[in-house]
This record gives structure tokens, sequence and C-alpha cells, in this order.
């Protein structure tokens, strides 16, 4: 939202090296202005030559308040780390700031309203569904509400990491911390009804008590696709080939394999992708036979791969913010809605 694709190019000796012009570079007099005025007026190409002394030697950054504001509003990483020499300099450029990074949000509130009509994580969501029935995925729903039954054939007990996490309505039932248990349930039952393989997946909401910063939320979106009944040798070929099919269908290019340790599985098969941030995980497979199957009566090689839909949002949109990409009373579409 801070690329200021709309900045006059001849500005740009204003900027530090490497920088990338920001929303406030966008906002300028005239130039005739500029060329007659003894005294300029505070504007953003003030500003701008300001930023290009400030940077060298900085004293002041944003308030707690106003950096808040700011990555609320989505500021670009360079738009919240600038530097001023003081607080008038500071609150003249947080009022520019903030008033395109306002506009911006209203402008694609409209595009929301005139054109799409629906969330990118309803459009993702729709996207899957309509790719994996496309190859032979049969859709199915099941509840929200798991019993402790079921968490236990995955060894998910009191001594588990991940019980902690759990949301426990009564001592017998809690709010699904993942869709594998229901998805292993109906699996039981499609094998001894239906010819191998049989391909199934579902999309819905989980819940964890998740505390572990902005790429996690105690509500997130999973897409769990199992396909049983493999021959042995080709489950990792396949999972090669529908971790490519789900990442296209997201709009996503790069990405790697890489195995990891799983508090579930033992191991799995995560899909990765490089940020600015750093390696941020956007799926994990797992295949089969597995220790698991044992609990289900499950005895036929298999794959599957869990995503998280907001993570594949996060990714795409270059957000390092999970919760604005999904559920949410204080955002729509990714917008917070206090403008």
């Amino acid at each position: 939202m801070g690329s200021g694709s709309n900045v006059d190019r001849r500005d740009s000796k204003f900027l530090q090296p490497g920088a990338t012009p920001g929303l406030l570079a966008a906002t300028k007099e005239p130039r005739r202005t500029r060329r007659t005025a003894k005294k300029k007026p505070w504007c953003a190409v003030s500003w701008w030559q300001s930023f290009y002394k400030v940077s060298i030697m900085s004293t002041i950054k944003w308030s707690e308040v106003q950096l808040r504001r700011l990555k609320e509003l989505d500021a670009a990483p360079d738009e919240q780390g600038l530097q001023f020499d003081g607080a008038a300099e500071r609150d003249r450029a947080f009022h520019l700031l903030e008033t395109g990074l306002i506009r911006n949000a209203r402008s694609h509130l409209k595009e929301l309203r005139e054109k799409y009509l629906r969330p990118a994580l309803c459009r993702l969501e729709s996207a899957l569904v309509e790719t994996l029935t496309g190859r032979g995925f049969v859709q199915v729903v099941t509840p929200t509400i798991m019993s402790r039954a079921h968490l236990a054939k995955m060894t998910i007990d009191e001594k588990h990491p991940l019980y902690s996490q759990v949301y426990w309505l009564d001592k017998d039932k809690c709010l699904r911390p993942m869709l594998a248990p229901h998805l292993y349930y109906v699996l039981k039952d499609l094998l001894r009804l239906w010819e191998n393989p049989v391909r199934i997946f579902e999309v819905g909401s989980c819940f964890r008590k998740e505390s572990q910063g902005a790429q996690h939320s105690s509500e997130f979106t999973m897409l769990n696709l199992v396909e049983m009944g493999l021959p042995a040798d080709q489950c990792r070929p396949r999972l090669e080939e529908l971790a490519l099919l789900v990442t296209r269908a997201a709009g996503l290019e790069k990405y790697t394999l890489e195995t990891e340790t799983s508090a579930v599985y033992g191991e799995t098969i995560d899909v990765v992708v490089e940020t600015p941030a750093g390696k941020i995980e956007i799926g994990s497979a797992a295949m089969g036979p597995h220790p698991l199957d044992v609990a289900w009566k499950i005895t036929v090689a298999w794959m599957g791969i869990g995503f998280g839909l907001e993570r594949l949002l996060m990714v795409k949109e270059k957000s390092p913010n999970l919760a604005k990409m999904g559920r949410s009373l204080s955002y729509l579409d990714g917008i917070r809605l206090n403008i």
C-alpha cells in the first residue's frame, strides 16, 4: 500500500540510497510554488529533503501510538522505521502519511464493494475448492466441535504440548484445533465404500490458544487434503504435485519443501516461502502408513497436506500481519475499518 507508484522520480535525489518513495512523497506543492516561495511551508517535498538529512543524524522515532496506527494502516516497513530531528517534524510527517494511507484504504474498500464483493479469504477458498474438485477431490464438511476421544487418537492428551492450546468447551468437547481427526474418522468408512484411491478435502475454521506473534491467530482457516489408497512409491511424487497445484491456485510461485519435526506426526514435510521477514511455513504434509493410523484402523498408503489460508494470503499480499487476513471485527479484506 505504500508503494508510491505516482511519485515524481525527479525527487528521488531526496531519498536515502536504496529507499522506496512512499505516500509522503506523493503529496506535493505545484512546482512554481517551490521555485518562488522564499520560505517553504511544510509539504512532502520539504519532508523528503529533511529525510535525507535526518536519515544520517536522526534522534526521534514515531511515538508508540503513531507506530501502532501506521501498522494498522499497513504502512511500508521503510515508513515505519523513519526517524526525525524533532517532535514537530515527526508529527507533521505522521499527518501526511496517515492521510495518504487512509485514502488508499478507502479506495480498496470501494473496489471491494464495486468489483469483488467478497473478501480475499472467501475468494481464495472458492479458488481452492474449484481447483481440487476439478482434480477429482470430494469436499467434506465435518463438525467444528471435536470430542476428547478423537484428540486422544492423535495422541493429544494432558501431557501433549498441543493440549494447553485447545479451547475446551467442557470436560469432553472442544473447538477443533485441527481438521485431521475428523478426516480420519470419515476416511475409515469411505475406504470401505469407495474404490482406491480415495480423495477428499475440507476447508474450515480451527482454534488454538496461539501466542506466537503476528504470524499466528487463535482462529484460522485450514485446507486439508488427503489421498488414501495410493501405491507407496507414489506418495511423495503425489505430495509434490498437489503442493504445486495448491500454491499455484493461491497465486504463489516460489516455495521449498523442508523436512521438520512435528509434535503430532513426528516428522512432516513443510511448504516454506522465503520472505523479507524470514521463512514462513504456509503448509505441512505427512505420509502413511503412519503410527497414528492404527487407532483409526487405516492400513493403506496415503499422503495429506494442510495449508493455512490466512498464511497463503499473508505471503501473497506481502503483509506482516496474519490477523487482518482472516475473520475480524476490526478489518475487512485486510483494511482497518477505523478510518
